[in-house]
C-alpha cells in the first residue's frame, strides 16, 4: 500500500463566503482600518502583528527606499510603459528587476554577513574584533563588504542617521547595528578612506532586518516593497508629464552622434 501523501498547507489566508482571515487575522475587521499598510506587511512576513516599537521602525524601514530619484530601475519602468501602456504592471516589474547587488538590493548581502558573523561566534564578543575578521576576510578575498559606501551620500548617508537614529528610540538599537556601524569604520581604517564608507541605507536596513529577525533571504523583499510604490509614483508622474520619449529620443540622438564611418578616427 502506497503511504498518503503529505497534505499541502499554509497559514497565509483562507476564504469563506462571507470571511477572509490573514495569518489568523480576520481581514475586514482586524485588518483594513486598523493595521496600516506596513502593519499588514510585517504580518505577512513574521506572522504576527507587530508591537508599536516593531511598527514604527518596519514603516520607516519600508519608506526607506521608496524614492532616490531617476534611477535605472525607473527609468525601465518609463521607458516600459511607454512602450506598452496597457501593461502598467509589466513596467513595474521591469523596474523591478533592476532591484540587485549594485541598486537597492543589497540588503540582503549586509544581513547574512551579519547573522553569520554573530551566530558563529559567542555572544558576548567584542564586535570590534568581528568587524575586523569580516572586513580582513572581504578584502583578502577582493569582494566588496556589503552594507557601506554610496556614491553620493558621505560621510554619513541621512537615511542610515536617521534609521538608527528610530531604533535608539524603539529599543531596536542592539548587536547586529552596533557590528553593522564597526564594520564601516573598520573598513574606512583599513582601505585608507575616512569619511567614504559609511553605512549606506541597505546596509542598515539589513542590521535592522537582523534586529528584527527578518532571514536575510527576504531582506531584499524589503527593497522590492519599497520600490513597487516608487515605480508606480514615477509611472502616475509619466502619466502627468511624460518624460520616456524625450528620454529614448534623446539617447537615440546622442549615441548616434558618436558613431563614426569605418575607418575614421574618433
Amino acid at each position: 500500500m502506497q503511504p498518503e501523501p503529505t497534505r499541502l498547507r499554509s497559514n497565509m489566508g483562507r476564504s469563506t463566503a462571507t470571511s477572509i482571515t490573514v495569518q489568523g487575522v480576520d481581514l475586514c475587521s482586524e485588518v483594513m482600518g486598523t493595521l496600516n499598510l506596513g502593519d499588514f506587511a510585517f504580518l505577512e512576513i513574521q506572522g504576527r502583528v507587530p508591537t508599536q516599537q516593531e511598527s514604527v521602525m518596519f514603516n520607516a524601514m519600508l519608506a526607506t527606499l521608496v524614492e532616490h530619484g531617476m534611477t535605472p530601475m525607473v527609468m525601465a519602468a518609463r521607458l516600459t510603459y511607454l512602450g506598452a501602456p496597457e501593461s502598467l504592471q509589466a513596467a513595474v516589474a521591469a523596474g523591478l528587476c533592476g532591484v540587485g547587488s549594485t541598486f537597492a538590493g543589497t540588503a540582503e548581502g549586509a544581513a547574512r554577513m551579519l547573522y553569520d558573523a554573530v551566530s558563529s561566534t559567542d555572544s558576548e564578543r567584542d564586535v570590534s574584533a568581528l568587524a575586523r575578521e569580516i572586513v580582513v576576510r572581504h578584502r583578502e578575498a577582493r569582494t566588496t563588504v556589503p552594507g557601506i559606501g554610496h556614491p553620493i551620500h558621505k560621510p554619513l548617508d541621512p537615511r542610515t542617521t536617521r534609521l538608527f537614529e528610530l531604533a535608539r528610540q524603539q529599543g531596536l538599537h542592539g548587536r547586529y547595528v552596533a557590528l553593522m556601524q564597526e564594520v564601516s569604520l573598520e573598513a574606512e581604517r583599513v582601505f585608507g578612506k575616512p569619511g567614504q564608507l559609511p553605512v549606506n541605507a541597505t546596509g542598515a536596513l539589513g542590521a535592522l532586518c537582523c534586529e528584527l529577525g527578518v532571514p536575510w533571504r527576504l531582506c531584499r523583499g524589503l527593497a522590492v516593497i519599497g520600490r513597487s510604490i516608487g515605480i508606480v509614483g514615477h509611472l502616475a508622474e509619466e502619466l502627468r508629464n511624460p518624460i520616456a520619449r524625450t528620454l529614448w529620443e534623446r539617447t537615440e540622438e546622442e549615441t548616434a552622434s558618436m558613431q563614426h564611418p569605418l575607418g575614421d578616427t574618433p
